[in-house]
């Protein structure tokens, strides 16, 4: 099984920007736990501050992978070709949140893209990854931790 993970804007400073909002780990840290985690699944990770490049990967892995995990970071209120994209490729991608975004700014309340996700995680930190790449995989959960 293999599976995206695309962050957006600005998540390359997570540890960094707003420990508050968005804890003190950065990405990197935290991808190696996830795959250990799922030793049976192919993780790979892209991030990109640019729209377009995010898109080029989504149609990129789109028809090959199955699935994909997008933090679109600011671009999930404003992107209409996110959208677009999501819709023309055959994955199926889950939305995910490092913070509950209804508990901020009234514009960050609307996503662009959640009517063409599977789904959408928020406000779980770093574990919205985790819940987002569990709800893509097949059957009980690893380690015996119960099903879905």
């Amino acid at each position: 099984m293999k599976i995206q993970i695309i962050n957006g804007p600005n998540l390359n400073l997570l540890g960094r920007r707003e420990p508050g909002i968005y804890g003190s780990e950065s990405f990197e840290a935290y991808l190696p736990q996830l795959r250990e985690r799922y030793p049976d699944v192919q993780i790979d990770y892209f991030q990109s501050n640019v729209e377009g490049e995010l898109i080029n990967k989504m149609q990129e892995v789109g028809f090959d992978y199955d699935g994909i995990v997008l933090n679109a970071g600011a671009y999930t209120h404003t992107s209409v070709a996110l959208h677009d994209c999501i819709r023309a490729i055959p994955a199926p991608v889950v939305e995910v949140h490092i913070s509950n975004v209804h508990q901020r700014e009234e514009f960050r309340h609307h996503s662009m893209i959640s009517s063409a996700c599977r789904g959408v995680i928020c406000g779980f930190g770093l574990d919205s990854y985790r819940l987002a790449v569990e709800s893509l995989t097949p059957g009980p959960s690893p380690r015996g931790e119960g099903s879905r």
